[in-house]
């Protein structure tokens, strides 16, 4: 999942080099933290939360062969 989502990411964003995927497992769900240099944040989410949704649907149905619940969250800082 991580892999799937950096690579995704930093075809989106300006800054690739600021990218950073961290997987946390808790059980049956896996949470993908994403942090993105503060400019590139809306890019991710795009417009109407259009692209942060499309990227939470991919990892739904890379997740269904694992049986985990995924989630994908952006980590502001």
């Amino acid at each position: 999942m991580r892999d799937l989502v950096e690579l995704l990411v930093r075809a989106l964003v300006d800054q690739p080099d600021m990218v950073s995927v961290h997987e946390v497992e808790d059980g049956d769900v896996l949470t993908v933290e994403l942090r993105v240099a503060p400019d590139d944040v809306g890019k991710v989410i795009g417009k109407q939360g259009r692209t942060i949704k499309a990227l939470r649907t991919l990892l739904h149905a890379a997740s269904i062969k694992s049986q985990k619940r995924v989630q994908l969250e952006i980590i502001e800082e």
